[in-house]
């Protein structure tokens, strides 16, 4: 019943397909589960035209220490990492864990809240949530359910080190993006000897290959205690390759989102696994939306990668400015961010406009506030 439920919410009205470059699909859906009960748990398939049965790949985000932010997760502000899977051969299923943005539920983060942290039952609850996408996923009909790969970061991170120590069937290797659990402020956890107990409990039954990647400027999960938390897996019995990445940005901790420093490391690491499907990675999406005259050629590259990311979504500039926001859950949170970015480039005194809105232009004769 589960399997049927969920093809007739994929080829109900609520799926949306995006047009993007004619090669990839990009649906919306919603995957039925009774514990994610009334909406079930938002998510989104992308994949390449291609024929036979593919590798799937479940990805999942993290968890932001504002409770707002949590209330607007969309699965679309995963679609760079989703289309790197695709342009490899695979079908990326991005999935909202339980009470996050759209999908209902209980969600995993209660079990972790400070000061009395079950770092151990949050791990196991997203789990869950992540068990359930692979089942979904599995029942498509161009999915090969012998070979998955789940990915996540943050508190994705560690529920997908979770998954390995309860690995459902076909699950042949899995990457841990930053992972980790209970950030109360930059190199402050709560409770973290409790959380290195957790890795060190799943270390005793994961036997999934793994690879771990940290930036060694992250300030959720820093170097020193990245290491306490592999060491503890490993005492149990995991098995993982741990790489410690270059810093990234101002804080490692946005390493999932910079997809060029990490495609390298994850090529090698299917290729060691023999999971390379694709003799070449398929080219990427292009953007077939002509950018707003005046942008400087800064903004012109920007906007050419905004044509190609998810809805919804939102390009300001300004005179001498720019800022964007892609992959929201509401066309107003789009836009206010945009404008937020756009006013914080450009030079003080000058107005910003919203010039697209997911991808359809917007009018207006003089810049303003809008």
């Amino acid at each position: 019943m589960r399997i049927l439920l969920a093809f007739l919410v994929w080829l109900s009205p609520l799926a949306h397909p995006v047009a993007q470059a004619q090669i990839f699909h990009e649906l919306e859906i919603l995957i039925p589960w009774s514990r994610a009960a009334p909406h079930g748990m938002d998510a989104l398939l992308v994949y390449a035209d291609l024929p036979g049965k593919r590798p799937l790949a479940v990805l999942t985000h993290g968890t932001s220490r504002n409770q707002q932010d949590r209330n607007e997760v969309s699965a679309w502000s995963l679609l760079p990492q989703a289309t790197w899977f695709a342009r490899r051969g695979w079908v990326a299923l991005i999935v909202v864990r339980r009470g996050y943005g759209k999908s209902g539920g209980r969600p995993d983060y209660l079990n972790g809240r400070c000061p009395q942290t079950d770092y151990l039952e949050a791990g196991r609850e997203s789990a869950e949530d992540l068990s359930a996408a692979i089942e979904y996923g599995c029942s498509l009909p161009q999915v090969d359910a012998t070979r998955i790969v789940s990915a996540g970061v943050s508190t994705g991170g560690f529920a997908t080190v979770a998954l390995t120590a309860r690995a459902p069937a076909g699950l042949v290797a899995a990457i841990n993006f930053a992972g980790g659990w209970g950030s109360r402020a930059d190199h402050d956890v709560c409770n973290a000897g409790e959380l290195v107990g957790a890795y060190r409990s799943f270390g005793k039954r994961s036997r999934t290959p793994m690879l771990w990647i940290y930036a060694e400027n992250d300030r959720k999960f820093w170097p020193e205690l990245a290491q306490k938390f592999n060491d503890a897996f490993r005492a149990g019995g995991g098995q993982d390759q741990f790489v410690q990445a270059p810093a990234v940005g101002k804080d490692g901790h946005s390493l999932f989102g910079r997809v060029a420093v990490w495609s390298p490391i994850v090529d090698d690491f299917l290729k060691a696994q023999n999971l390379v499907w694709l003799p070449e990675p398929l080219p990427p999406p292009k953007s077939s939306e002509p950018a707003p005259p005046g942008l400087t050629e800064t903004g012109v590259k920007a906007f050419g990668s905004y044509g190609t990311l998810g809805p919804h979504k939102a390009f300001a500039m300004s005179e001498h400015g720019f800022g964007m926001s892609v992959g929201q859950l509401t066309v107003q949170a789009a836009k206010k961010n945009a404008m937020d970015r756009c006013r914080h480039s450009a030079p003080r005194g000058e107005k910003c406009k919203v010039v697209s809105i997911d991808g359809t232009a917007e009018e207006s004769s003089n810049y303003g506030n809008h």
